[in-house]
């Protein structure tokens, strides 16, 4: 089982205000790469896109369990979720 703190659920604002969800290992990367229209098809309409809310997990079923969960939250409760700064495990 693979432990450490390197599993990232993370959350872009695309440039017409809506919110991207997705798993990474590295945050650096996976953003450069969406800014370069390598990312998400659902990005690349959008750019350019900045990070507004990390959460490290110390698997990568945890945390892409964070990002099934967020996925299914209204636009409200999303918005709050980030507001609150959730923290991982």
């Amino acid at each position: 089982m693979e432990k450490n703190s390197n599993h990232v659920f993370y959350v872009l604002e695309c440039n017409d205000g809506s919110y991207y969800a997705g798993y990474t290992n590295d945050l650096e990367k996976r953003v450069r790469v969406h800014n370069e229209g390598k990312g998400a098809k659902y990005t690349r309409a959008k750019l350019p896109v900045r990070c507004i809310f990390h959460e490290k997990y110390n698997t990568k079923r945890a945390a892409m369990q964070a990002e099934y969960r967020f996925k299914q939250l209204t636009r409200r409760a999303k918005m709050q979720y980030i507001r609150e700064g959730k923290t991982g495990e």
